[in-house]
């Protein structure tokens, strides 16, 4: 009489492929979400910078904080990002927009994002 079943050899085999495939995926995964987070807040900075561009037109100065331009961080990212503006009303007049990354967020590579006046993009790969 033959029997049929997993012996406790092969089993172990496959717990072992399903721990490895585990162990590779989850930080590919991690990595994909922080990836996701941050072009939220690519695209929060680079909506703020557009607007602070129409500020100046309109009122000629920049906006020192998001509630003059009539925004506000959305509450997902609020927990990942911490936004913040910064103004110099010098001459010429000029911004800095950024965001730093918080909680599980700050172990992304990319660090502090951030852009000004110009369009200049910090760190450059990331953007």
């Amino acid at each position: 009489m033959r029997q049929t079943g997993l012996t406790l050899i092969e089993l172990m085999i496959v717990l072992g492929i399903v721990a490895i495939i585990v162990a590779i995926g989850t930080p590919m995964y991690t990595d994909q979400i922080r990836q996701g987070h941050r072009a939220s807040a690519r695209s929060i900075l680079l909506d703020v910078a557009a607007r602070q561009r129409q500020a100046m037109i309109e009122q000629r100065t920049y906006a020192s904080s998001l509630s003059e331009l009539g925004l506000s961080v959305p509450a997902d990212l609020a927990t990942r990002y911490a936004l913040a503006v910064s103004v110099t009303n010098g001459t010429p007049p000029a911004f800095v927009l950024s965001a730093t990354p918080l909680g599980s967020q700050a172990s992304d590579r990319c660090g502090v994002l951030s852009v000004d006046q110009s369009g200049q993009r910090l760190p450059a790969g990331c953007w």
